[in-house]
């Protein structure tokens, strides 16, 4: 039985069951075809793939440097997802657990778990999830800047109409190219030049409460300013050479494995998720 908690593993010989796992997942062949190519049943070769379990639990503890992330495989309904935490310094997947729902709670246990494997963590790269910042709150912690600049979109749109909000997206676009002081500098002038503007109110005719007029410039400010401890941890600890992004996760892994999982969609929950395993311990061999 598939363990929620994975480690990556070493090399080991190829058995049947994996060579035929590989063959069905990573090379497409039908189950037809590879019942033709062992002169066996389908029966056969399906039992063959469901009874293959990725060899894991083996690692090497060591100083690393974490990039955490989560993705999701089908609807949102389907509560199916795994999170990851690779070291950038090596590449290695280093550990993951399938979950329904990103929670900090997950996040927490991953880390408490590499720490007790002998792991140390030198730092720690995310994306700025609600409440990540405290769970990691002993490391240095760089938010992704792609997921920041998302958040200022989602709340100012991508083509903003609104003075302030052309103003705060150009001060925005240059996030990843300036330093924190120039960083602080602009958008505490960005503030300054729209303070009236950012604190108007208005009043609910049902309820007769105020409220900002522009709520969300007023929440893409806060979420900015929450943020800005971590938004520049990357320059002020460069000798971690931390990245700020989550890209190599996000792209480097997940989006390949999104493509996997979408070609083999119609196959069980339990057997796509061993496949998950598999390519996650089969990523550090492709390195």
């Amino acid at each position: 039985m598939i363990c929620d908690v994975q480690f990556s593993s070493k090399r080991r010989p190829k058995k049947l069951e994996q060579v035929i796992f590989n063959k069905y997942f990573y090379h497409k062949q039908t189950l037809r075809q590879l019942s033709d190519e062992y002169h066996r049943s389908i029966p056969w070769v399906r039992k063959q793939i469901f009874e293959y379990e990725p060899k894991l639990n083996i690692y090497n503890p060591r100083e690393v440097l974490v990039i955490a992330d989560a993705t999701f495989f089908g609807k949102r309904k389907d509560k199916f997802g795994v999170l990851v935490f690779k070291d950038v310094w090596s590449g290695d997947i280093l550990i993951w657990k399938h979950i329904e729902s990103e929670t900090i709670k997950d996040y927490t246990y991953l880390k408490n778990e590499l720490q007790s494997r002998g792991f140390t963590i030198k730092g720690v790269v995310i994306d700025g999830k609600r409440g990540l910042f405290k769970a990691f709150d002993e490391f240095p912690v760089q938010m992704c800047h792609f997921h920041q600049k998302m958040i200022v979109q989602r709340y100012i749109t991508r083509h903003p109409k609104l003075e302030a909000s052309k103003d705060l997206k150009k001060i925005v676009s240059r996030l990843t190219s300036t330093t924190e002081t120039r960083f602080i500098n602009a958008l505490d002038n960005w503030y300054s030049k729209h303070e009236e503007f950012l604190n108007e109110k208005s009043i609910n005719p049902t309820t007769g409460k105020e409220y900002f007029t522009h709520r969300k410039l007023v929440a893409v400010d806060r979420s900015l300013r929450r943020n800005l401890p971590y938004l520049f941890t990357y320059k002020n600890y460069s000798e971690l050479q931390m990245p700020n992004t989550t890209n190599s996760l996000d792209g480097g892994v997940f989006s390949q494995l999104k493509k996997l999982t979408k070609i083999h969609q119609g196959i069980t929950k339990s057997l796509k998720s061993k496949l998950i395993d598999d390519y996650l311990v089969s990523y550090n061999k492709k390195l």
